[in-house]
């Protein structure tokens, strides 16, 4: 039948097909083994004429009986055993037990592949729809079992934050649900046109607030300086009055880059980019003042921060820094990256972070690394090293000092650079 490896990390995951004909070949193999077992209990313990001690006969029954029902409870079990695997074969994902008694329905359903009504696609090369999920979602049954329990066709329960759970546990992507979306439901006229939407108040009634803590835009405006370290932001949230009206377009110190000078480096060739970790989407705006597109990539982290973007008529993606950019090779004019890269990420997954946005990012396009911070020993000993890597010009490169002390106790510096990918052969 043959199969394929997909190596990921120390382990092998294999992902192997079986025919419907083998499938059906198999089961009755298993039950012809049942019924061989209960045709022997029937002959082992029906009694012979010729004894004349009934109860020593009626003991040794017992005994048999015993045996043969451990025995068929062997061959059970070992039955259960064999059609799992065999589900596991079929539906391509040997690390999930289908017979575990939490795995919901639905789950299995969705990971059985589906056959195209009309045969093999031509275009496609495909003769059946297989499903995608994230290979350390066997890691987290629990949690995915929870996530797949829901009533078809009604409405979903309350339960983005256990997404995100799944999300950031590596269970990306996750598997498609049948269930409706509950989403609030806004009046028109709270939702402001663009690109007044930019630079107004978000209404609170464009979220549901039942799982964060705070309840409502002016909570998390007021958590500025008391915030705990938890917290994504203390201040993203007031785009009127806050820090953030001001960003990219005023200078605070020699690390901040204004976007029209950044900008003027493309030469007029910036039109659409990508934003990783860009929070309540501000750079989007000021790019959108611009006409440049932006896609934001951005977590919930205890406050509402898709929400918050897309009624500012910007573009959120969520997506964890740990799953590969959903975009073709060389599609954007310029990445974006203020504060989430540091050295809190392990230098091998910011390795690979490196590679995919370079893969994302076009010959001649623009990477901006805003404010990336580490220790200033680490910097030379190691973030140099990976960024120069890649060959990229360097347009703009500024190191200075980070304001605030670390809690470790260690000399911090940011980085800021404007790097020009260069064409390759």
């Amino acid at each position: 039948m043959g199969s394929v490896s997909l190596k990921i990390g120390d382990g092998t995951a294999k992902f192997k097909r079986s025919t419907l004909c083998s499938s059906g070949l198999n089961i009755v193999m298993l039950v012809s083994v049942l019924i061989t077992n209960l045709f022997a209990l029937y002959a082992f313990t029906s009694p012979p004429l010729h004894l004349q001690h009934p109860t020593l006969q009626e003991h040794k029954n017992i005994t048999v009986i015993s045996e043969h029902v451990s025995l068929i409870l062997r061959e059970i079990g070992a039955a259960q055993k064999k059609l799992s695997q065999m589900q596991k074969e079929l539906s391509g994902y040997e690390s999930l037990d289908f017979w575990a008694p939490n795995i919901p329905s639905e789950l299995k359903l969705y990971l059985q592949p589906q056959t195209l009504p009309l045969g093999k696609d031509s275009k496609m090369g495909i003769t059946e729809m297989v499903a995608s999920i994230g290979h350390p979602c066997s890691n987290s049954l629990d949690l995915l079992a929870r996530y797949m329990n829901y009533k078809v066709g009604q409405t979903c329960p309350d339960d983005w934050d256990l997404a995100q759970k799944l999300m950031l546990r590596g269970c990306e992507p996750l598997p498609r649900r049948r269930c409706l979306s509950r989403p609030p439901a806004p009046k028109v006229e709270l939702l402001l046109r663009f690109p007044a939407s930019l630079w107004k108040p978000v209404a609170d009634k464009v979220v549901s607030w039942s799982r964060y803590r705070c309840k409502s835009f002016q909570c998390l405006n007021a958590r500025k300086g008391q915030a705990k370290a938890a917290d994504d932001c203390v201040d993203c949230f007031d785009i009127v009055k806050g820090v953030e009206n001001q960003r990219w377009v005023k200078a605070m110190d020699r690390n901040d880059f204004v976007v029209d000078d950044v900008l003027a480096l493309g030469n007029g060739g910036v039109r659409i980019g990508l934003d990783v970790g860009g929070g309540t989407g501000t750079f989007a705006a000021r790019m959108a003042e611009r006409n440049v597109t932006i896609i934001t990539s951005t977590l919930n982290l205890n406050a509402p921060f898709n929400e918050f973007v897309a009624a500012r008529g910007l573009f959120p993606l969520f997506l964890t820094l740990g799953q590969r950019f959903p975009f073709f090779d060389g599609t954007f004019d310029l990445v974006h990256t203020m504060h989430l890269l540091s050295d809190w990420i392990p230098v091998e997954s910011m390795e690979f972070l490196m590679f995919d946005i370079d893969r994302v990012l076009r010959a001649g396009g623009l990477l901006w690394l805003d404010k990336f911070f580490c220790a200033e020993e680490e910097l030379k000993k190691t973030y140099v090293g990976l960024i120069e890597k890649f060959g990229y010009k360097k347009l703009k490169w500024v190191v200075g000092p980070k304001g605030d002390a670390s809690a470790t106790g260690r000399t911090e510096v940011y980085l800021s650079a404007v790097l020009q990918k260069p064409p390759r052969a």
